[in-house]
């Protein structure tokens, strides 16, 4: 059904009703989805004050496919319960059914089956009661009638967590009768033509009103980096305060320049490869000023000006040496130089914003690559208060006012300071800079007069860049993995309404009137009277653009907050989902292992109470042994003297028979003490042996 019908039969509802209409509601009743409706309120709404429509949000439970399923056909545990018949299952057949993993993992927990694995053909799953009832099947038939409310909240977290159970947000609208309420819709023109102007129609026509506070399709052009962005800033803050720029037109350079004019060693840390990238070809500079060459060799081998050097032998082939540069400061080396050629002596300000090269491990904070800020001063009578207020001065001026100064070593700077930043993103101090005054070991040989100091510093761009703009790391400022769209929004910055040009000429056309007295009161009865309304209105309509977009923001961070609580909700539901399966896996198992050793247990008790009876046995042969062979010894020790007396002595051996009295036994019950022994001997290692089978 179209919009135009809709739209009708909600106008013709509407008009028979007494207050208003719920969207959700008549829809049902018309039979058709939710959202047609929703499309003939919103078309009534753009027709001007036909209709009121109130936005209302409301959460019910619903199931989900699953849960329709099982609402229908019943849950997997008892369909698992139902497949299996009185003479049992095999698990295996069992596990293959479509229900029949989760279903008996289920119906184990509710003890419904038992698992019995003494079976020949392998574990056979039986039932343990005669019937159940489906719980799950009648509290979602319960959900699915509307009566989610009769179910508890553990009874409902426990259907979430099995995924048959959602609850859903349900927007729908309250509709009202409007101050230009009709049920006859007329279409509002969007255009007046000639032909309604010289028919006059226009007259009687309806006009849709223009939305002056919409916004229009911006043109696609180019957008400045954050970083280019900055870049400009240092560079307009550098010529505010009277600097000149310095030629940094050479990525390569000579590692005398870079190293040794810097009265830095040629054994210094900072020349390994770990942390310069050397040049391969060409490998070394041809053309080196060899005057001063020679008087910074002196000046490193066997000091000079003061100082007593570095006591070692300075090479020229390491000082040939081509790299990428590792600072600026070799530029400023170089301008430093140009500038004690010239005579007299000028006090100067330099700068220079360009890109420099280290070989360092990459990290959040660090680059191969990144850009150096340099600036450097020379006058007489310069001290380290100068450079400290030279510094605040510059980073105040880009709004940067959280500064920390800390005693550092530079070769080619005594004394020497580290600057700190407050990094608001990364909840610490970040170093941003380097400074100090440069030592009279690299001054003089150039040729600058004693009493001329010059300070310097070097500052990264990259990370006051990432101060300004809450960055947390610099590759999502450089690199591929910058976001374009952040790009943008960090290039179309609304200017403070006090900064407009506008403002600043009325502000100054105010001054100029203020000194005349009645011409302030009249500048100020101007603007009370409205006469400077094109100022005021301006700034309402700027007003009312941000209240709009400030209400734009709040609704965008609810509905990212919605969306958050919701993600984490979810995971929370499959987290527990998750526990819950493996307890149930893991109280399964236990069972498994518990029935496995229990049935080892009873054979193994069943032997022992078998080898026990057999020990039993034999003790009472034993007895009934030994008592046999006490009476045949008693009755030979009570025979007459005289039947002993009989056999005479033994001849042969001349020793008379045994007494009664002699503790030799006689042959008789020798023999049958030896044949007792040996059966007890020979049942003794029966038994051992049954023992170790």
């Amino acid at each position: 059904m179209a919009d135009g019908p809709v739209a009708e039969l909600l106008l013709r509802r509407l008009e028979a009703s007494d207050g208003g209409l719920d969207s959700a509601e008549l829809a049902a009743e018309l039979g058709m989805e939710h959202q047609a409706v929703v499309g003939a309120v919103k078309s009534l709404q753009a027709l001007g004050e036909v209709i009121e429509a109130e936005l209302r949000s409301t959460k019910r439970w619903e199931l989900t496919a699953e849960g329709e399923e099982i609402a229908r056909e019943g849950s997997h545990e008892a369909r698992v319960f139902r497949s299996i018949p009185p003479e049992g299952l095999a698990q295996s057949e069992l596990m293959r059914l479509p229900s029949g993993k989760v279903g008996f993992s289920k119906a184990m927990s509710n003890k419904w089956i038992r698992v019995d694995k003494s079976a020949a053909d392998g574990p056979r799953v039986f039932r343990v009661v005669d019937s159940m009832e489906d719980e799950v099947q009648r509290r979602l038939q319960l959900v699915q009638g509307g009566q989610a409310e009769k179910l508890g909240e553990k009874e409902r977290s426990e259907l979430r967590k099995r995924k048959l159970l959602a609850e859903v947000t349900l927007k729908t609208y309250w509709v009202s009768k409007g101050s230009a309420f009709s049920t006859s819709i007329s279409k509002q023109e969007t255009e007046l033509s000639p032909e309604m102007i010289s028919s006059g129609s226009w007259r009687d026509r309806p006009f849709k009103p223009y939305n002056f506070l919409a916004h229009g399709v911006l043109p696609d052009s180019g957008h400045l980096h954050p970083l280019l962005k900055v870049r400009s800033q240092f560079r307009q803050i550098f010529l505010e305060m009277g600097f000149t720029e310095m030629p940094t037109d050479n990525f390569i350079e000579s590692s005398f320049w870079n190293f040794d004019a810097l009265f830095q060693p040629q054994q210094h840390p900072a020349r390994d490869q770990h942390d310069t990238f050397f040049l391969r070809d060409p490998a070394e500079a041809l053309q080196l000023p060899m005057d001063y060459v020679q008087r910074v060799k002196r000046t490193h081998s066997q000091g000079g000006y003061g100082s007593q050097g570095y006591k070692y032998t300075w090479k020229l082939d390491e000082a040939r040496k081509n790299l990428l540069r590792t600072h600026t400061t070799s530029a400023s080396a170089r301008a430093l130089y140009r500038l004690a050629q010239k005579k007299p002596f000028t006090p100067v300000k330099y700068f220079s914003i360009d890109r420099v090269f280290r070989n360092e491990t990459l990290d959040a904070t660090h680059l191969a690559e990144f850009h150096q800020i340099e600036g450097v001063v020379a006058d007489h009578g310069l001290t380290l208060g100068h450079l400290m207020g030279v510094l605040r001065e510059f980073f105040t001026k880009l709004g940067i006012t959280q500064l920390r100064f800390k005693p550092a070593y530079n070769p080619y700077t005594e004394p020497s300071m580290e600057v700190f930043s407050y990094h608001q993103g990364l909840k610490k101090w970040v170093e941003v800079g380097n400074s100090g005054v440069f030592r009279p070991e690299m001054l003089l040989p150039m040729g600058l007069p004693e009493n001329v100091s010059v300070i310097a510093w070097g500052l990264s761009l990259e990370r006051p860049t990432m101060i300004k703009y809450g960055i947390n790391n610099i590759r999502d400022l450089v690199g591929h993995k910058v976001d374009v769209p952040h790009v943008k929004c960090k290039d179309q910055e609304p200017q403070p309404l006090g900064e407009s040009k506008e403002h600043q000429r009325w502000e100054e056309n105010c001054k100029e009137e203020a000194g005349g007295g009645p011409a302030s009161a009249s500048c100020q009865l101007t603007v009370l009277e409205g006469k400077s309304g094109l100022y005021f209105s301006s700034l309402d309509s700027s007003i009312d653009i941000l209240q709009k977009r400030a209400q734009e923001l709040i609704e965008n961070i609810n509905e990212s907050r919605q969306k958050d609580h919701a993600l984490m909700t979810n995971f929370r539901n499959s987290l527990k989902t998750k526990v819950s399966d493996l307890t149930e896996k893991l109280e399964e198992r236990i069972y498994q292992i518990y029935n496995d050793h229990n049935k080892i247990i009873q054979e193994k008790l069943q032997e022992f109470t078998q080898k026990m009876a057999k020990i039993s046995h034999l003790e009472t042969e034993l007895k009934q042994v030994c008592h046999s062979v006490e009476t045949v010894y008693k009755d030979l020790c009570l025979q007459p003297e005289s039947l002993r007396l009989r056999r005479g002595p033994d001849h042969s051996r001349g020793k008379s028979p045994p007494r009664p009295s002699d503790s030799q036994p006689p042959d008789v019950f020798v023999s049958s003490v030896a044949e007792t022994t040996s059966q007890a001997t020979a049942s003794e290692e029966q038994t051992h042996r049954d023992g170790e089978c």
